[in-house]
C-alpha cells in the first residue's frame, strides 16, 4: 500500500503490495531506516513546493538575528563576561530552530493530517515513529545546516573565536532539534489547521525568545527571574550551546542544562505517544 499526499500527489511506498509494488517495498521500506528514509524523500518534495514553510524554516531564521543587532549592541554585555557575537551566535541558532523546526513541522504535521496522509501512512508498514520521525528529516536536516551557516557567518561577521568545548555547543543544538520535532508534534495535536498553527505556536516562540537567554542573557536578569527563565524549554539549549564558545559551564551547570532539556523531551515524546491525533480534527 502507499500513502499518498492528495493535495500534490507524493507517493510513498509503506507496504508490499503486488508486481512492481511489492518489489519497491522490499527495496526501500523493508527496514526503519529506508521506511524512513523514502518519507522523508517525499516531504523533502513537498517542503520544496511550499513557499509560506520555506520562508519560515529559511529566511525568517536568518533575518532576525540582523534586527536584534542593535538591541544587542546597546546592552552593556561585557559586564557579564559576554561579547555581541557570543549573545547573537546562540540567539540565531535559537531563532532557527523556533522557526525553522518547531513553527515549521508543527504546521507539516497539521496539514498532513488535516489531508489523511498520516491516516492512510498507518495503514501499512510505517510506524508511529517512524511516521513522525521521517516527516520530520527535511525539516531536521534544514535546521541543522542553518545552524551551520549561522555560525560560519557569525564567526566571519562578529569575529568570534573558536569554541572552547565544541562538545557542549554539538550537544546543545542536537538536543534543540529533538525537543523542538517533539513540541512542534505536541503542539499540532491541540492545532486545527494550518492557519491557526501560526497561534498555537505563538507561546512557544514568544516566551523562548523573551526568557530563553536569547534576546536577553540570563546573567542580566535578577537571581529569581532567570531561576525561573532555566526552566523553561529552549533555555538549556542556548545555555548549552553559549557555553561552549565561552567554555565557563561548570559541570553543575551543565548537567543541569542537560536534565532540563531531557525532561522536556521525555515529557513532549510521552504527550505524542498518548494524545496525538491521526485523524482530522474538522
Amino acid at each position: 500500500m502507499s500513502g499518498v499526499d492528495g493535495v500534490n500527489g507524493v507517493t510513498v511506498e509503506t507496504s508490499g503490495g503486488s508486481g512492481a509494488g511489492r518489489g519497491a517495498g522490499r527495496g526501500v521500506g523493508t527496514t526503519p531506516v529506508g521506511r524512513m528514509g523514502a518519507l522523508g524523500r517525499a516531504e523533502l518534495t513537498l517542503l520544496g513546493r511550499s513557499k509560506s514553510t520555506i520562508i519560515t524554516a529559511v529566511f525568517v531564521p536568518l533575518v532576525l538575528p540582523v534586527t536584534l543587532a542593535t538591541v544587542v549592541k546597546d546592552m552593556d554585555v561585557e559586564d557579564v563576561g559576554l561579547s555581541v557575537g557570543l549573545v547573537l551566535l546562540p540567539a540565531a541558532i535559537g531563532f532557527s530552530l523556533l522557526f525553522g523546526v518547531y513553527s515549521a513541522l508543527a504546521a507539516i504535521y497539521t496539514a498532513r493530517r488535516e489531508e489523511l496522509v498520516l491516516k492512510r501512512l498507518r495503514t501499512g508498514e510505517l510506524r508511529d515513529a517512524e511516521i513522525l520521525g521521517g516527516s520530520a528529516l527535511p525539516v531536521l536536516a534544514t535546521g541543522l545546516v542553518q545552524s551551520l551557516v549561522l555560525v560560519a557567518g557569525c564567526t566571519v561577521l562578529l569575529d568570534i573565536p573558536a569554541p572552547k568545548a565544541p562538545h557542549l555547543a554539538v550537544l546543545g543544538l542536537l538536543l534543540g532539534l529533538v525537543m523542538c520535532a517533539a513540541l512542534a508534534a505536541v503542539t499540532a495535536t491541540v492545532t486545527r489547521s494550518v492557519e491557526s498553527a501560526q497561534v498555537t505556536t505563538m507561546p512557544m516562540v514568544l516566551v523562548s525568545m523573551i526568557g530563553s537567554g536569547m534576546a536577553v542573557p540570563l546573567e542580566m536578569l535578577p537571581d529569581r527571574l532567570a531561576s525561573v527563565c532555566e526552566l523553561l524549554p529552549l533555555t538549556p539549549v542556548i545555555t548549552l550551546i553559549r557555553g561552549g564558545w565561552t567554555g565557563n559551564l561548570s559541570a553543575y551547570e551543565t548537567l543541569g542544562a542537560l536534565a532540563t532539556a531531557l525532561a522536556w523531551t521525555v515529557l513532549a515524546v510521552f504527550a505524542v505517544g498518548r494524545w496525538f491525533r491521526w485523524e482530522p480534527r474538522r
